[in-house]
């Protein structure tokens, strides 16, 4: 029996929250702003046209956050305000976008699927997640508003007919709210974002539920026979006082070094961990690993960190509200998030949209049992084209070699850089970890060391006074070596009133093991989606380049080295993108 897992990325941080049937919402918006550009027809085609996205999925226009498989089919859900591209929490006429493909690249755009009309949602439509149950039955539990001052509930809702392949039409239980917040000490604002259901040793179906539980973060735990009654677990799932709540969550088993994925519906084999992953602070998908005791019915992390800055993340880039899923097709486990424009939202309703999705990817354990590992899903590879291939490249201080023969604004590319020798390597300082963007700035590509930094200049204008680089620093610590992967966007554009981080993280190396440290980055126009480490660390970023929009000379590729230590290049191969097919 397959969980069909649904995410409606969430309304909160503002008011976030989230859904895998899934959905993502714009949870803290960038403010007001002046106009960029002037918002005629012909600027706002320009604009919306050249920062637009190819193959990463956003709905024909306004603003989305935002997805399941079903019978053959993926659903994308996705909130969506069809009065216009501003951030929802401003407006409260938002519904949920529905699009379906059959390989997770092309899409087709229907109809909305929900919209708030009843009084558990009459306010909006929050995230929450599917699940199937016995006879083949979808069904969804979300998150509804009440009212202006964020009261949120959690609905029922069910496919109208199960023999439309693309569920077209939802209808909602006829008792909802299923689940209210008539929990001693809990904020009933801060109450969001079931996950998909497990069953318990009792034969029981569970769901957590993220709140604020007596000023503390709690993923509340409840269960029931039949999905539609529910009864409280007077314990959390996990709680903590790293943060007041804890949004869009996703708890779901992994086995270690197996690259495949587990179905929380079906028995869970002995050796397998389990991974609670939380949103927070309106910027961060945090995780952790460990197991669910049976017998207490409670998550167990191995390591339990009090500095939430410690816990490893998801992605270290503009990756938010992400969920995941079982592909019963593929036998893998699939992870994406919502990713918001950083520029303003004056400049969303220049462009006429805001807000694209990552790259649907592949998520596992790796072998050790102690880090999530994530990959572009392989069907992104069938829009590659003009690939080109460089090997044996020889990268000393200084070097900078152009990467020529693709389309630059379009296009997946893979580098290995093995590295000659360890002894260069600067020693590394622990206190890093807590502030890998700051080190990111101060240790940025233009900062010789001694091993790197190397790595891809990408978006480059000709006199690359616009420019956004992604490199290695590898560094020597008391036990082993530690790398640190960098997305730095400071220099990604010429306008003025940009989001331009450094996006940082680190990553173990074991360098009698391996000697070749790989990054593949795909560039889609606005997009720079990078994973180094064989997806150690993701970092996903969004830029906006002035030579993009103003169509100045051509954008420039390279890849280089900064460090003392030379650095090889065994292989580097590189192709356009295609465009992703949409039907509106």
């Amino acid at each position: 029996m397959p969980v069909l897992t649904v995410w409606l990325a969430g309304l909160a941080c503002m008011f976030s929250t989230s859904i895998v049937f899934q959905i993502l919402v714009r949870p803290c918006s960038n403010g007001e702003g002046v106009f960029f550009y002037p918002q005629s027809p012909k600027a706002r085609s320009i604009v919306g046209k050249r920062y637009r996205t190819d193959y990463h999925f956003q709905p024909p226009k306004n603003w989305i956050n935002g997805s399941m498989y079903y019978n053959g089919v993926y659903h994308e859900f996705y909130q969506y305000n069809p009065n216009g591209s501003y951030n929802p929490n401003i407006s409260y006429n938002i519904v949920w976008g529905h699009s379906v493909s059959m390989d997770l690249i092309n899409w087709i755009n229907l109809e909305p699927a929900i919209e708030p009309d009843t009084p558990s949602d009459i306010s909006g439509c929050w995230t929450g997640s599917a699940t199937i149950l016995s006879g083949d039955q979808p069904i969804i539990i979300y998150t509804g508003l009440l009212d202006i001052q964020k009261h949120q509930v959690q609905n029922i809702a069910l496919p109208k007919n199960r023999s439309d392949p693309y569920l077209r039409e939802w209808t909602k239980a006829h008792n909802n709210p299923v689940i209210q917040p008539v929990v001693p000490g809990l904020n009933s604002s801060q109450f969001r974002d079931p996950t998909t259901g497990w069953i318990g040793p009792d034969g029981l179906w569970r769901i957590a539920v993220g709140a604020e539980l007596n000023g503390y973060s709690a993923a509340l735990l409840y269960k029931s026979e039949d999905f539609l009654n529910w009864t409280r677990v007077e314990h959390p799932l996990y709680s903590s006082n790293s943060s007041n709540m804890w949004e869009c969550l996703d708890f779901f088993a992994v086995l270690p070094g197996s690259g495949g994925g587990l179905d929380l519906s079906s028995a869970i084999p002995n050796g397998a961990k389990h991974v609670l992953k939380v949103s927070m602070n309106c910027t961060d998908d945090m995780y952790m690993i460990g197991v669910y005791d049976l017998k207490r019915d409670a998550f167990v992390p191995d390591t339990v960190l009090d500095d939430s800055r410690l816990w490893p993340r998801i992605d270290y880039g503009n990756f938010y509200a992400s969920k995941s899923f079982f592909d019963s097709k593929h036998g893998r486990r699939i992870i994406w998030a919502w990713s918001s424009e950083t520029d303003s939202s004056s400049d969303d309703v220049a462009k006429g949209w805001a807000g694209i999705h990552s790259i649907p990817r592949t998520i596992w354990l790796d072998s050790h049992g102690k880090q999530l590992l994530q990959w572009p899903v392989e069907e992104i590879e069938s829009l590659r084209t003009n690939e080109i291939n460089h090997q044996a490249l020889e990268l000393k201080k200084g070097d900078l070699f152009e990467i020529k023969g693709i389309e630059t604004l379009q296009a997946d590319v893979e580098i290995d850089f093995e590295l000659t020798s360890i002894n260069d390597a600067d020693p590394f300082d622990p206190s890093w970890l807590f502030d890998t963007e700051k080190h990111c700035r101060e240790a940025g590509a233009s900062v010789h060391g001694g091993i790197g930094p190397f790595g891809f200049v990408i978006l480059a204008s000709d006199n690359m006074e616009e420019h956004t680089d992604v490199h290695f620093r590898v560094y020597k610590s008391q036990q082993n070596y530690m790398v640190l992967m960098c997305s730095d966007l400071r220099r990604s554009s010429l306008r003025p009133g940009l989001y331009t981080p450094a996006y940082g993280g680190f990553f173990e190396f074991d360098f009698e093991k391996e000697r070749k440290i790989s990054l593949r980055t795909l560039i889609d126009r606005s997009a720079v989606e990078s994973f180094g480490g064989g997806g150690r660390v993701c970092i996903m970023a969004r830029v906006y380049p002035v030579a993009l929009v103003d169509d100045i000379g051509c954008a420039h590729m390279y890849a280089f080295n900064n460090g003392s230590a030379t650095v090889i290049v065994p292989q580097l191969r590189a192709w356009s993108m295609r465009r992703a097919q949409a039907s509106v």
